[in-house]
């Protein structure tokens, strides 16, 4: 697979930045400091939502919108909910009971600052508040409710016992043992890959996509959610603690299950290049509007935190 070039990596840079901002204003709007007795659980939750995120999975929501004909403007409150998911997730893996770490790209943890109750409570705060967002978007492009229905239950499945809990369950309980493949496949497909799928199936749904690009790009989205994982595992063992923000090493401390534990690095990495090779195959029906797509995938694997 070719490296990103120079041009490449700077139209993405810009179209990533771009997004990155609608979707910060956006946030920002929905969650405005709070005054009163509660106070300390708005500025716990934007703490963590503003701590510097990618905002990988609402840019994929925006993005798989666009491709299928959508506004990117109307799936907003959707991909923002994302977000919301995806910061939830971390605050609560964070925690002591979880993997227990002091650092969160770069800055003290959720508990860190605000303790393990607050901390604990901000997560349960955004995954309760995605929901709002999502049940009360007022400009959806889509069809009719059912398709809104629709996108709320594929992403609740995605979060859920069937998706990214269940692979951290799965990954909690694996920790230290020697485990077959198909956990470690089933950890990374639930507890990374279903949220991504699901950001990139909102946007189709909500675009309005047809039946064949929805399966096309149902299946770029795992795949690249399991490549996406396969790069946290890789820059675990290989990526500057400084330039990922949280202390490298920590899978294997903690005797985590990942593919370079089972498979071993360069195998690892024969796996992700497979699967960014796969997921742009899906994308070829889509032609030059696919591009923002390719170079995301592309981009996982060259990332450095």
């Amino acid at each position: 697979m070719k490296s990103l070039s120079e041009e490449q990596k700077a139209r993405l840079r810009h179209y990533l930045n771009d997004r990155k901002a609608l979707i910060d204003q956006r946030l920002r709007e929905y969650f405005p400091p709070i005054d009163g007795p509660a106070a300390v659980i708005s500025e716990a939750m934007t703490y963590s939502l503003f701590a510097g995120g990618k905002r990988l999975r609402p840019i994929l929501c925006m993005a798989s919108a666009s491709i299928v004909g959508g506004l990117e403007e109307n799936v907003l409150p959707v991909a923002c909910a994302l977000e919301c998911i995806h910061t939830y997730s971390l605050i609560h893996d964070d925690l002591p009971a979880m993997d227990d770490d002091d650092l969160r790209r770069g800055k003290p943890t959720n508990h860190k600052v605000f303790g393990d109750a607050i901390a604990l409570l901000s997560g349960d705060g955004l995954l309760t508040e995605a929901f709002r967002l999502m049940a009360e978007a007022p400009s959806l492009e889509c069809k009719s409710a059912a398709i809104l229905l629709e996108v709320i239950r594929l992403v609740t499945r995605a979060a859920g016992c069937h998706g990214m809990i269940g692979g951290q369950v799965a990954d909690i309980l694996s920790e230290g043992k020697k485990v077959e493949f198909s956990v470690v496949e089933f950890i990374h497909r639930h507890k990374t890959a279903a949220l991504i799928r699901a950001s990139v199936l909102a946007g189709v749904l909500l675009g309005g996509g047809t039946g064949q690009q929805t399966d096309a790009l149902g299946s770029y989205g795992e795949k690249i959610g399991l490549a996406f994982q396969i790069s946290d595992d890789i820059l675990d063992i290989e990526g500057d603690s400084i330039t990922m923000g949280k202390a490298a090493g920590a899978d294997d401390k903690k005797g985590k299950a990942t593919y370079p534990a089972l498979l071993g690095l360069e195998k690892a990495k024969s796996i992700q290049t497979k699967l960014v090779d796969d997921a742009v195959e899906h994308l070829g029906q889509f032609g030059e509007r696919a591009e923002p797509l390719e170079l995301i995938a592309r981009y996982i694997i060259e990332r450095k935190k």
